[in-house]
């Protein structure tokens, strides 16, 4: 009877300590799962280069225009603020910006809420005056000789096209990268929504 109860004992015990065990071995595995969805959110936000993300207030700058006007983006609060980076060797660029001009610049260029700048990365102004003819680009295209406002937002290696959508409170609420038709009539959806409000 003894025996009986001490293998029942140890069959219990046994028991508790593999159920231990087995939960133990669970959350590890939740907690790995985890972490490499973690890590994949990440990957996917770091291989577009950015070092700002959604949420941010973003950095502010100030910025020349080819006419000589100046912008300073906090003294743009209260509207919704498009910026594009962009070059005159960028092909992608090139492709993206008659989107920018149709879809969203000729639709909003009259609220007082919205202002769009394109800014050309590391490139003279004759240069931009050469972009701007060769995409029919109405919208203004300021400089950023040193790309001192572009590393504001990404790292100085990464390329271009990309664009920062920045609320009314001057938060980050898109960034995209190259162009991909999809992101953009999110894009072009959130504008309209945020002028909306």
């Amino acid at each position: 009877m003894h025996y009986i109860k001490y293998i029942y004992v140890s069959v219990i015990t046994l028991l508790f300590f593999l159920s231990c065990s087995f939960q133990k071995s669970e959350k590890n595995d939740l907690d790995n799962a985890t972490s490499s969805i973690k890590d994949s959110l990440t990957l996917a936000e770091d291989s577009r280069d950015y070092i700002v993300k959604v949420g941010d207030i973003a950095p502010d700058f100030e910025m020349s225009l080819p006419n000589g006007e100046k912008i300073i983006l906090s003294s743009l609060r209260g509207k919704v603020v498009m910026l594009q980076f962009t070059a005159s060797w960028c092909g992608v660029c090139r492709k993206e910006m008659p989107h920018i001009e149709n879809e969203i610049w000729l639709k909003h260029q009259n609220n007082p809420n919205f202002v769009l700048y394109g800014i050309d990365r590391e490139e003279p102004i004759d240069k931009i005056e050469e972009l701007i003819k060769k995409t029919g680009v109405t919208y203004p295209i300021g400089l950023d000789p040193d790309a001192g406002i572009f590393t504001l937002y990404a790292k100085k290696e990464a390329g271009i096209t990309r664009n920062v959508i920045i609320d009314k409170e001057g938060r980050i609420v898109m960034l995209t990268r190259l162009f991909d038709e999809d992101e953009f009539k999110k894009m072009v959806k959130l504008i309209d929504d945020l002028l909306e409000t």
